[in-house]
């Protein structure tokens, strides 16, 4: 009978072990990027894209925190999957410091782009390139001091997140009158160069393991249909857009790995994952693919058209609606998006990869 207990205990032990070996191989994430990823550093900005009031946060577990949405967003739900042990908490928070840096840090600010001049219209920003600086120069040493390690091989046991790409054009290639003689190919092939140049000096820092998340359709959200309300469907100017950035995205994270050697990149499609949900919504667990769950002012009524009334009114079943506000989806679509990360083997949804994988790198 004890050997056969013995034998028991042993292969609960393997199978335990084995069950939960994702969860001891990455220690963190750094995220860096826009909105759709921005875990409250806005809230410490002066800049009127901020999410620190209600209804943003009415299904958090801490309330309104700066995330645009009404609960949990990608970051967050990623993190859940890697069985990380609490949120990743922004950069701009004064604490942000010590033990909390450990597990990782989220630099992304809401507005922001690739390149520095975008977001400039909602007020002090912060761009990609400057969120990889306080990375380098702030955080970096900081986390080289808490783990007692100046080798930098210690940051091969964190991912390096990135979401942006999406406000370079809304806010930036079809907002200004000076992008008039720029081909939408040339500005698109600037920004991959621009995201390329960033990807590599986080390299050279430390980094080896790499998430690129597309832009979304961004043609498909109520901010754009409310500029266009008798137009029936995605305003496909804007998605044939970040269509083509997609496809360059895909391919730079194969392209970008003979000057990046021992790196491994993941392209996670929350584009078509989006898509095939605004397409078939029942068949995805949703209502309404169309309208804003909370209550968005309009720029003729002094909003943007974008972010939520202040105290406004909110939908009942949030988990029915693939949109929060004007622009960004609610928590059950970034749980699509992060399960599918996660553990999707279709490569038409993540490439060439999913995020599991990654971690067994």
């Amino acid at each position: 009978m004890m050997p056969t207990l013995l034998f028991l205990c042993l292969v609960i032990y393997a199978c335990f072990s084995s069950c939960n070996a994702s969860a001891t191989k990455i220690k963190g994430m750094f995220v860096f990027g826009s909105s759709l990823v921005d875990n409250g550093n806005n809230n410490f900005l002066q800049n009127s894209a901020k999410a620190d009031y209600l209804p943003y946060g009415v299904d958090f577990p801490y309330g309104p925190s700066g995330r645009f949405t009404n609960g949990k967003n990608v970051i967050d739900l990623l993190g859940e999957q890697l069985k990380l042990p609490f949120f990743i908490p922004p950069f701009a928070d004064p604490s942000t410091k010590g033990s909390r840096i450990v597990h990782g840090v989220n630099f992304a600010s809401g507005g922001s782009g690739i390149l520095d001049d975008t977001g400039s219209i909602a007020g002090h920003v912060i761009s990609l390139p400057q969120q990889i600086r306080n990375f380098k120069e702030v955080t970096l040493p900081e986390l080289e001091a808490e783990m007692g390690n100046r080798s930098k091989k210690f940051l091969q046991s964190y991912l390096f997140v990135v979401g942006t790409g999406g406000n370079d054009y809304s806010f930036n290639y079809f907002l200004r009158k000076s992008n008039n003689t720029v081909s939408l190919e040339a500005f698109t092939a600037n920004l991959i160069t621009s995201l390329s140049r960033q990807l590599k000096k986080l390299y050279n820092l430390g980094g080896r393991k790499f998430v690129l998340m597309s832009v979304n359709p961004i043609g498909c959200s109520p901010m754009v249909k409310a500029v266009q309300p008798r137009r029936q469907g995605c305003v496909q100017v804007l998605n044939k857009a970040v269509e083509l950035f997609n496809v360059h995205l895909k391919s730079l994270a194969v392209d970008i790995k003979p000057q990046m050697p021992a790196s491994y990149l993941v392209y996670v499609n929350s584009y078509k994952i989006i898509r095939d949900i605004i397409k078939n919504p029942l068949s995805k667990g949703f209502k309404d693919e169309i309208n804003a769950c909370c209550e968005v002012a309009s720029v003729n009524e002094g909003g943007n058209g974008i972010l939520c009334q202040k105290q406004g009114r909110v939908c009942a079943d949030r988990s029915a609606h693939v949109f929060f506000d004007g622009l960004h989806p609610t928590e059950a679509v970034n749980m699509q998006i992060a399960t599918k990360a996660f553990a999707s083997m279709r490569t038409t949804e993540v490439y060439p990869f999913n995020v599991q994988n990654l971690t067994e790198h």
